[in-house]
């Protein structure tokens, strides 16, 4: 079923097409697949950057913060790159291209939305602590881009590469996946603490 992909605000898309228009901005990217390409590219499947909040109260619904648009850049029939903007205190600006296993992931896992029966609007959730990012599929497909958090019957489809334990490329719930996740990010401090020296011992007392 085709998705409802959200529109993008107008000034973050002027900046991608401001940025596509510059030699310079182009020049200097590191991407090899934008630089080489030799006719019109447009950027295409707007998607809103969301970041899972680290802080939410145990047991309280998950909530997420809007950290940018990201935006597929495609030559012909192909996508060669991502786009992506930034929020500053004067609006949405350009933020940098870049490619890499995230375009064709990205991509493979939208045409999976595509086939499922329910209609979806598809956003991004990233966790960087876990240096996971998510296909999130939102329910409420009128619903603003930029806005909301996600719902238990909501779908995640975690994009490739994924954390050790989570299956790329196949759809979760919300209610099933998030908590693994979270209790992931609880113990992620635990695990990056350097180890504690052992306490010294008096040494033991010869036998009399």
């Amino acid at each position: 079923m085709p998705l409802h992909v959200p529109p993008a605000p107008a000034p973050a898309l002027r900046s991608v097409l401001t940025a596509l228009g510059s030699p310079t901005a182009v020049r200097e990217a590191h991407t090899p697949s934008l630089r080489s390409v030799d006719g019109p590219v447009t950027p295409e499947l707007p998607l809103p950057v969301h970041v899972l909040d680290r802080d939410t109260p145990a047991g309280s619904s998950p909530t997420t913060t809007l950290t940018g648009w990201r935006f597929l850049i495609r030559a012909g029939d192909r996508a060669v790159a991502a786009a992506e903007t930034r929020l500053t205190p004067d609006g949405w600006a350009f933020s940098h291209f870049f490619e890499g296993p995230y375009i064709a992931a990205t991509e493979l896992a939208l045409r999976q939305a595509e086939a499922m029966a329910t209609p979806y609007q598809p956003r991004l959730l990233s966790v960087p602590e876990l240096y996971m990012l998510t296909l999130w599929l939102h329910g409420d497909c009128t619903a603003d881009g930029a806005e909301g958090n996600p719902a238990a019957t909501d779908v995640l489809v975690p994009i490739a590469p994924a954390p050790p334990g989570i299956a790329a490329h196949r759809p979760h719930l919300v209610a099933d996946l998030l908590p693994v996740v979270t209790h992931r990010l609880n113990r992620a401090p635990l695990l990056a603490q350097p180890a504690q020296p052992a306490q010294p011992t008096e040494p033991a007392q010869p036998a009399a």
